[in-house]
């Protein structure tokens, strides 16, 4: 900084202004709504054994590939459809992930044509509030919690794939279900005061 303050982070190095900015506005701040609870969760099942970075580098190719992340269609993609995504190298072309971005659509519909808030089911799992951590290092960072491995059954039975408990928690974190900003990262109590916000 030009006045000699230091922002502290608890990562997203310099390098990568696409990684910068996602740690600085979007992770960690509180989600709500189905459609983009459903796009986030489709998009951690693809980082599945990869790094967030490489998904963030291709999210907006994913966006244009899947529609939008719009269920609907995306429950109607065919065979042609799926040859085509696969030849796609926007997108991580894995062909499991692929079926089961299709396959977790048609759950999500499914849900919805219960009646019921695919945001308020998720949130429940933290009892609709942010959970607020005051973790000091990033090696306190769990992979997994008693609410991911909870969430991860719930979505299984429910049709879902590609949803274990670590994709779980790495989407809790994101979607603001836990503030796992480090306590020494300029984020932690913004995120704090924008999940209090959000209650």
């Amino acid at each position: 900084m030009l006045d000699g303050t230091v922002i502290r982070r608890c990562w997203a190095g310099s390098d990568d202004p696409l990684m910068l900015a996602y740690h600085d506005a979007e992770w960690g701040v509180p989600l709500r709504g189905d459609r983009d609870l459903f796009a986030k969760l489709v998009l951690d099942g693809f980082q599945a054994g990869l790094s967030w970075r490489v998904i963030l580098h291709k999210r907006a190719r994913f966006l244009a590939a899947f529609d939008g992340f719009d269920p609907e269609r995306m429950a109607r993609y065919d065979r042609r459809k799926i040859a085509q995504l696969l030849k796609d190298p926007g997108i991580v072309r894995n062909r499991q992930k692929v079926n089961a971005a299709i396959g977790n659509a048609r759950a999500f519909l499914e849900f919805q044509e219960r009646g019921a808030s695919f945001g308020d089911f998720l949130w429940g799992f933290v009892g609709g509030a942010p959970k607020q951590y005051r973790r000091r290092a990033v090696r306190d960072l769990p992979a997994r919690s008693r609410e991911s491995d909870a969430m991860s059954a719930a979505l299984v039975q429910r049709g879902f794939r590609f949803v274990g408990p670590t994709i779980c928690y790495a989407f809790m974190q994101a979607v603001g279900m836990v503030n796992d900003h480090l306590v020494t990262c300029f984020r932690h109590a913004e995120v704090a005061r924008l999940s209090r916000a959000a209650r």
